[in-house]
């Protein structure tokens, strides 16, 4: 049978160490996940209240954090739980998870007047944003920490929840800033209202930050390197996507960088009695960061001499016709930077004879051209800001990178939304599964990041971190993945293959 998130067992067979009585065989990640909070609630100890899980799109975090939780309310160490997450969009996955447990999870949003609060009982967890948590705390805390609320419970006997968990997901969001408290907004909220959770779950794909700043539910360890003390973030428990590949849980990636000389133009004299100068700059082999910078901005322009988005993106739509031999349902995600540019993608599609859909945070039917793009409504889903994180669609298979954001977890949040299966492809596929593909500008730091996507490593946190290790943030030379060029003249598309497999997994491209 075919290996996915979670084997469906028909019936309600006896609850035991592997198996939930919902008919949700958990993975071992997620009885390990149980173990850990268990023991953290029974034995504390510093810093036990927080446990940091990092697992990649695909490995099961939604369900493990809340089948954690069932486990534990069965055994009476829980009451209540809340579910923090950055998006409104995101808790209604949480609640179609919970339910497929039996647990009745409701929504918090006094601005939409959703109070499940005032109603008293009937729950066992509420799922809000972090904003709403942000702007409405003492509310919520009012409201919360109201011992009525609490089936027999006495006005002596604290609060609604009792022991209860907090669980945030893609926690680090959650940045928290020393110097300026006040202006993490989110951070502080969620820590503030929290500390009075037996347990903190702080669930992500990408447990680092690009501003150096830690995040909350994450224990940290101070350790010398060299002359320097910094602090270190560790996972509780990893999850890597190499691990998920090699079972068949996820697809592998396979990069196409496209390359190119990039040409600027220096300005006339102000008389305007001689023309500018040009100048050419290699985009993949660009060392000096202002020149990078330049070079992404143009590389991504439609219009752009260099061609190196429009050859990116007709790349990326023969790339998606191949897959569709084998996936007649499969489609492809653009990142745009900006409204104006994301229209000049659709545009160019839409002339290719494709079916798009355009969503945007200013587009009052952008929820509704999701559910259509997953339900197989159009070809392609075109986006700025709105995919990255939480948007889960099976049939994506091909992800065209065109923007300037080329921060670590921008850019692994965005390509991970192709490696998802469902349970109709995984049952017709072998291991290791068919790869997705992910096309992008050459750009110096984008290859670097798509060498260690699949791997889990710490994130330290320095006073100030040297310029390549922020360029990097992971990724040890044994761990990269070599380049390839497909053709030998300037502008060769590079091509970097997934992580490597152990041999009787290895499939010929």
């Amino acid at each position: 049978m075919a290996n996915l998130s979670f084997a469906l067992a028909g019936g309600q067979p006896p609850l035991s160490a592997g198996n939930t009585g919902s008919g949700i065989q958990p993975r071992q990640w997620q009885s390990q996940l149980v173990q850990l909070m268990r023991a953290r609630l029974v034995k504390a100890r510093p810093g036990g209240q927080d446990v940091l899980i990092h697992a990649g799109p695909g490995a099961g975090k939604t369900l493990g954090a809340l089948l954690g939780f069932q486990r534990l309310h069965q055994e009476g160490r829980l009451e209540r739980f809340l579910v923090f997450c950055h998006r409104s969009s995101i808790a209604l996955q949480w609640q179609d998870a919970a339910s497929r447990l039996g647990l009745r999870l409701e929504r918090w949003d006094p601005e939409l007047g959703l109070n499940p609060l005032a109603a008293g009982q009937g729950w066992q967890g509420l799922v809000l944003s972090y904003q709403s948590a942000a702007r409405h705390r003492p509310r919520l805390e009012a409201a919360w920490n109201d011992p009525w609320l609490t089936p027999g419970a006495s006005p002596a006997e604290g609060s609604c929840g009792g022991r209860w968990l907090a669980i945030a997901d893609e926690v680090h969001h959650l940045g928290i800033d020393p110097e300026e408290p006040e202006a993490a907004a989110w951070g502080h909220a969620f820590s503030r209202f929290t500390e009075t959770a037996a347990l903190r779950l702080g669930l992500t794909g990408t447990p680092f930050r690009a501003d150096n700043l830690a995040f909350c539910a994450a224990r940290r360890e101070r350790l010398r390197q060299g002359d320097e003390v910094v602090e270190r973030i560790t996972p509780d428990l990893s999850v890597e996507p190499r691990r998920l590949i090699a079972a068949g849980d996820v697809r592998p990636l396979e990069f196409r960088f496209q390359d190119g000389w990039v040409e600027h133009g220096r300005a006339a004299s102000p008389e305007g009695l001689q023309h500018g100068d040009t100048e050419t700059s290699p985009l993949s082999a660009e060392s000096r960061e202002s020149w990078r910078a330049r070079n992404l901005r143009r590389a991504i322009r439609l219009g752009d001499s260099s061609s190196i988005a429009l050859r990116l993106l007709l790349s990326a739509r023969t790339r998606l016709e191949r897959v569709r031999r084998e996936h007649p349902e499969a489609g492809g995600l653009v990142i745009a930077r900006d409204i104006a540019h994301a229209r000049e993608v659709s545009d160019l599609l839409i002339e290719q004879g494709d079916r798009v859909h355009l969503v945007h945070s200013q587009d009052c039917a952008a929820a509704d051209h999701l559910r259509a793009f997953k339900e197989g409504d159009a070809d392609w889903l075109v986006s700025i800001d709105m995919c990255a994180e939480g948007f889960d669609a099976p049939r994506l298979r091909v992800v065209a990178y065109l923007t300037t954001v080329v921060t670590r977890s921008r850019f692994v949040q965005a390509i991970t939304r192709a490696v998802r299966m469902d349970a109709k492809r995984a049952a017709q596929e072998a291991i290791p599964r068919h790869p997705s593909y992910v096309f992008a500008p050459a750009d110096p730091l984008l290859i670097s990041y798509a060498r260690s996507w699949s791997l889990s490593e710490p994130y330290l946190l320095r006073t100030r971190p040297p310029l390549a290790a922020a360029a990097g943030q992971g990724g040890s030379p044994g761990s990269l993945q070599p380049l390839e060029a497909i053709d030998e003249e300037a502008g060769a598309m590079l091509r970097m293959r997934g992580p490597q497999l152990p041999g009787f997994l290895r499939r010929s491209a």
